[in-house]
């Protein structure tokens, strides 16, 4: 099951053509990732201060179907999957609300877990382990 993150798009969010501009779409997933981990009992804090440990993005798409500007309430849906024992991908659909709803983007990015000072991939972290493992 996906986790579900509700916003208002906000007038930062927009460029000059009142729209939102296409990296906060990225911005926007990227809250809605962290929600999720903290849902899933992660410590933020915690987590992204670990010295031991950096979990990049390493790679990302994104398909922007429909023009969100401010003051529109969306949805953002939050799919984790294991992709191997180091590394993760995430696909978000954001959502307008309506009604009726419209689908406005399909973003994925993945993510590859390394040693922070080696540089090399290493094992998942137990909390990341353990939110990939939800029921989904």
């Amino acid at each position: 099951m996906a986790f579900l993150y509700h916003r208002t798009i906000h007038f930062g969010d927009t460029d000059a053509a009142g729209v939102v501009f296409f990296a906060n779409t990225l911005a926007i997933c990227h809250e809605a990732y962290e929600e999720s981990l903290i849902a899933a009992g992660v410590e933020l804090q915690a987590f992204f201060s670990a010295q031991s440990v950096i979990v990049p993005i390493a790679r990302t798409e994104a398909d922007y179907l429909r023009p969100l500007a401010a003051g529109e309430k969306i949805r953002v849906s939050v799919v984790p999957t294991l992709v191997s024992e180091n590394s993760y991908a995430v696909r978000y659909e954001i959502t307008k609300l309506g009604p009726p709803e419209k689908l406005a983007a399909r973003v994925r990015t993945e993510h590859v877990c390394l040693d922070a000072v080696a540089r090399r991939r290493r094992p998942l972290p137990p909390p990341l382990a353990a939110w990939l493992a939800l029921p989904g």
